[in-house]
């Protein structure tokens, strides 16, 4: 990063200010006396402002589930000129038609996206690999890509299909919201409810990651069950804004994904305009470096559904529409254990990504498992360790060893991921992957 962006970035986070609790009932103010007290829409907002509710959930659903947030905002979000359709560029939505997708049961990894050939922007570096269900029944998710090499500048992104996940890779963001501010760095995520209208600019000369996008239920923290009361994610280290407006006249396009479609207006004023708010539906941003791991401390490797993060439910109890899952810095110690993952065929799909350093059950290096790419292995499909790790791992002397150098994550989802024909015919995508666990030979003996 050069000296003026660096100087740049320290002055925004000099501004950032956050809430914390995930799902906790927050409220904020740009300005005070602009949140209304006693009446969440009087007559007469404080201000002048005008009083508007982002509602996440259906009205009428369980006060545990229901997710609202109420806006006091400087014009009302219905101020707004037609939308127009414009080209989608490499974004796709469920369902896949025709030729747009491949249901594939072989193993499958990428390396990361190219450069950028020109100025691209977070939305124009939207790239996806696949997906499945039905954005339009508000089921499923897909598995994006960005890559970007300028700040979203005059224009801000909003989805109607789903909540966004954004998992960087390189180069930090910063995420301008109707909340208010987010920084999102490498090792962080950050969470957009559907429908929230945000907009990103670069911290760093490029950008790079993953996006998981949610058509269903929104993302909650996970049952602990016999975990108890603490473990895994801790509610109170998810951050949310506080409030920071734009009062801004000038033309911002605003681009809406909707259907699977992105359309377009010009507002004549920035709809990031909100004073204050309060509610439950909120953006997160959430260092995964904080997640508390549970593991084993006596024998064999847990299934990594120890290691979720959020999760999106589904009709099915403990079946899930997708999970997220980080495999974060932790002590492996069980003993007469192979300790890497082991060999397994699931019910469940699972896209991995990696945010840095190295992954325990994968080989890096060129023609391995790097950061920005990513591996997907479907349901029901036979993957683990590669012959490399698993020759390593079967004669490692089993002393208490600490995984630190590396962050990696999963999407998980109950239906098979879809990839997408661009994704099938890519570059990056990794020839000969199966070659990997090729010479593992046979060492019963009778």
């Amino acid at each position: 990063m050069s000296s003026s962006a660096t100087e740049q970035a320290r002055k925004i986070a000099e501004g950032l200010a956050y809430t914390s609790g995930f799902g906790n009932e927050h409220s904020s103010e740009a300005v005070p006396g602009a949140l209304p007290t006693g009446r969440n829409s009087p007559q007469r907002a404080p201000l002048g402002l005008y009083a508007e509710q982002l509602s996440g959930t259906a009205f009428t659903e369980p006060r545990h589930r229901n997710r609202r947030s109420w806006l006091y905002r400087v014009r009302p979000s219905a101020a707004h000129p037609a939308f127009t359709r414009v080209a989608s560029g490499a974004l796709r939505t469920a369902p896949f038609e025709g030729d747009e997708a491949v249901a594939d049961p072989n193993r499958l990894r990428w390396d990361p996206l190219s450069e950028p050939t020109g100025p691209t922007d977070f939305l124009a570096g939207l790239w996806t690999l696949g997906g499945n269900g039905d954005a339009r029944q508000r089921t499923g998710m897909a598995v994006h890509l960005y890559h970007a090499n300028t700040s979203m500048t005059d224009r801000v992104f909003s989805d109607a299909d789903g909540e966004l996940l954004i998992v960087p890779e390189r180069g930090g963001l910063l995420l301008r919201t109707e909340f208010g501010l987010l920084r999102a760095e490498p090792g962080h995520v950050a969470l957009i409810p559907r429908g929230v209208r945000f907009r990103v600019e670069l911290l760093d000369d490029t950008a790079r990651g993953y996006v998981c996008e949610n058509y269903g239920q929104p993302f909650t923290l996970p049952d602990l069950g016999p975990i108890g009361a603490n473990g895994l994610a801790n509610p109170r280290d998810f951050l949310a804004p506080t409030a920071a407006y734009e009062d801004r006249e000038g033309p911002v396009e605003v681009v809406n994904k909707y259907c699977g479609q992105l359309w377009s207006a010009t507002y004549d004023h920035s709809p990031l305009d909100v004073v204050a708010w309060h509610g439950n539906l909120t953006p997160y941003v959430y260092d995964l470096r904080r997640f508390n791991v549970i593991g084993s401390i006596s024998y064999d490797h847990p299934d990594p559904s120890i290691f979720t993060v959020l999760t999106s439910p589904s009709d099915t109890p403990g079946l899930a529409g997708v999970d997220f899952v980080v495999f974060a810095p932790r002590w492996l110690v069980g003993e007469d254990t192979f300790r890497p993952p082991y060999f397994h065929r699931n019910v469940m799909s699972e896209y991995m990504g990696l945010i840095e350093g190295a992954y325990d059950a994968k080989s890096a290096g060129p023609g391995g498992f790097v950061p920005g790419g990513g591996s997907l292995h479907n349901m029901m499909s036979a993957h683990g360790p590669d012959r490399e790790t698993f020759d390593k791992a079967s004669a490692a002397e089993l002393v208490p060893q600490k995984l630190e150098h590396g962050l990696a994550f999963m999407f998980e989802t109950r239906w098979p991921v879809l990839t997408t024909t661009q994704a099938m015919a890519a570059d990056h995508l990794q020839q000969g992957y199966d070659d990997v666990w090729q010479g593992l030979e046979r060492h019963f003996r009778a």
